[in-house]
């Protein structure tokens, strides 16, 4: 299939720097490689970290993006699962499927791979994009799905479920705070309930954001701008919370999740942090507890779109903003601003 020779992206210039231009549409490059024309896409809290200079390895001229679906357009003489025409869903984490951490699941330090899309090599902000191991790294859409709903299965939901739930180890009956009512904090929200937990506790300091957590399942909510929410936490528990997920990534609130877990208790940290965080080993070395940090695996990925397809979770709920590719920089203008725009997530269609 013959594809044009320019297309539309969004490209980074820098810290603080972005713009949407015309640049080359990428082309097979190994026989592993698919091309995908983008249908759907959206814009991350780590592309905002990229933008804010955290993530360095990031070049000037790299285009954004690690989520998205859309439709195979070429594929390498390697490629066996898909054809041209062939619908997709496109994994944050790019997967070889052979190396030593693949093999063992880890597919977020796959060695020709793992999170490389928008960071690394080119990404999906862009109305094509050049998937590698195209096999193992794109998953076939089922018929009937919505779109929308699956671009979060990309990178929030597996990341939500994989790095708070899994690791934080939530059972039934426990006590769970999530510390960041943000599109990560709902996603550990929406996938906790699978293990019915007795109470599932939403931290945050917009109050837009922690109603929206209510109609998701949260139990109660607090607002941490006015009111002391270690203090609360800790009144009404005998000794702290079985599970606290972090999933902010700045360093205070990382600390409320060190004061508020219980003996015993777990500590899951999603958040992407770009500042060191005062680590109270002192306090907690006699308290048994596990502290867990992760990248996202995507291994969740097929159960959870299975759990969509089934009706039981249904991640389009997120959405909160829809634009057309040519608004780009103006859905990166909301997402910035989310509390004031009350913004979860965006949808940028390229219809």
């Amino acid at each position: 299939m013959t594809l044009p020779t320019m297309m539309q992206a969004v490209v980074y210039k820098g810290p603080g720097q972005k713009s949407l231009e015309s640049v080359p549409v990428p082309a097979i490059q190994r026989p592993t490689d698919a091309i995908v024309r983008i249908t759907r896409t959206t814009i991350c809290g780590t592309d905002l970290h990229i933008l804010q200079g955290h993530v360095p390895a990031v070049e000037s001229g790299r285009i954004l993006g690690h989520e998205g679906v859309g439709v195979v357009e070429q594929v390498g003489e390697g490629v066996s699962n898909f054809k041209p025409g062939d619908r997709v869903l496109i994994s944050c984490i790019t997967s070889c499927g052979k190396c030593e951490y693949c093999k063992r699941q880890m597919y977020s330090h796959c060695e020709d791979g793992g999170w490389i899309l928008g960071h690394l090599i080119d990404g999906t902000q862009a109305q094509y994009a050049r998937i590698p191991h195209a096999d193992n790294s794109l998953y076939h859409i089922p018929e009937g799905l919505d779109e929308e709903a699956l671009v979060m299965l990309s990178d929030i939901l597996p990341t939500g479920f994989e790095i708070g739930v899994l690791y934080g180890a939530v059972k039934p009956g426990d006590v769970v705070v999530i510390v960041g009512a943000g599109p990560i904090g709902i996603a550990a929200l929406l996938t906790a309930q699978f293990y019915s937990p007795a109470r599932v506790v939403m931290v945050d300091l917009d109050d837009g954001r922690l109603e929206m957590a209510k109609t998701f399942g949260a139990t109660e909510v607090i607002n941490g701008g006015r009111e002391d929410a270690a203090k609360r936490i800790l009144e009404s528990t005998k000794d702290g919370v079985d599970v606290a997920i972090e999933a902010v990534g700045v360093p205070a609130t990382f600390d409320l999740c060190q004061r508020i877990v219980r003996p015993g208790g777990r500590i899951a940290v999603i958040g992407v942090h770009g500042k060191s965080v005062d680590f109270r080993l002192q306090e907690l070395w006699i308290r048994n507890i596990t502290l867990t940090t992760g990248l996202v695996n995507t291994n969740t990925t097929p159960m959870l779109l299975k759990t969509v397809q089934s009706g039981k979770l249904r991640p389009e709920q997120l959405v909160t903003h829809r634009f057309t590719f040519a608004q780009f920089m103006q859905a990166y203008e909301v997402f910035a601003n989310a509390a004031s725009e009350k913004a979860l997530k965006v949808i940028i269609s390229n219809d």
